[in-house]
């Protein structure tokens, strides 16, 4: 699971580092590389990759799209580590639209720590000049279709193998973004732009390969804490490559957002396991 944080937060550096290239267009780039692995991996296990649930998988793919290409209009117009923070939220929507797509419950508990993760958000935005308030939207927004698309691939867990849930993800997000690169924005890249855009597709490809091989080896609630040593990667980043530092209240807001958002988790798991034994 370190691998897998270590690749996505490498892929984020990425896609800052080419803040000239609109944000569809390097979505579109990492969709055609990860189309182009994921049907060679997929034709490797001889695995079809149409999958079985067809409506669900095409769900996932158009909200996993929708919250991509907003992510990583954050992480280019606002600090490192406060985009991945504002990303920090997509736990917190997918538990909220679990209860009505999944059906599972919120215990009363739990609203104190999602208040917790939304207290912590708004101190980023709110102590943070250079976070103004329609990235912050931006990126509140991206974090609810990632809780959608959680939801939905929660839905696809059983039915279909995780190759092919990944593989929808560019098959649906590769014909939207290059329709919209071809008629509204597209920015001609040169040379070293096109080799940072192909990194971008394998590096995430790479991350998405050791995040599945996490989930199917580890209890989803450990794979998921892990998850937030991400800010670590994102500060660092963020100080070594664009000297990006933050007032105290910032940095007091990314830690009540994250354990909130922990907390949530894990008194989520202890509630469940208690109501097992009873």
């Amino acid at each position: 699971m370190v691998l897998a944080i270590f690749f996505f937060s490498t892929m984020g550096l990425l896609v800052k580092l080419i803040s000239h290239i609109p944000a569809t267009q390097i979505v579109f780039f990492r969709s055609i590389v990860s189309l182009t692995m994921s049907v060679a991996m997929l034709r490797y296990q001889k695995v079809s990759v149409w999958g079985n649930n067809k409506k669900y998988l095409v769900l996932r793919g158009i909200t996993g799209s929708i919250a991509l290409i907003l992510y990583f209009t954050t992480l280019q117009k606002i600090p490192f580590a406060s985009a991945v923070t504002l990303g920090f939220m997509a736990p917190v929507f997918a538990t909220v639209l679990g209860v009505f797509i999944a059906k599972e419950k919120v215990f009363k508990m739990q609203w104190v720590f999602f208040g917790m993760a939304f207290l912590g958000i708004y101190m980023v935005e709110g102590f943070d000049p250079r976070v103004k308030w329609w990235y912050f939207v931006i990126g509140l927004i991206a974090s609810l279709f990632s809780g959608l698309a959680y939801n939905f691939i929660r839905k696809l867990n059983i039915t279909e193998h995780p190759l092919v849930i990944i593989f929808y993800f560019p098959l649906i997000t590769a014909p939207i973004t290059g329709i919209y690169c071809y008629f509204v924005e597209w920015v001609p890249p040169s040379g070293g732009d096109l080799l940072m855009l192909i990194l971008v597709g394998i590096v995430t490809q790479i991350a998405q390969f050791f995040m599945t091989k996490s989930l199917q080896l580890e209890a989803i609630s450990k794979v998921t804490i892990l998850r937030y040593l991400s800010i670590f990667f994102a500060l660092s980043y963020g100080y070594i490559f664009f000297k990006e530092t933050y007032d105290w209240a910032v940095y007091l807001g990314m830690v009540i957002s994250i354990a909130g958002v922990i907390l949530n988790l894990w008194y989520r798991n202890y509630r469940t396991k208690q109501l097992s034994t009873q």
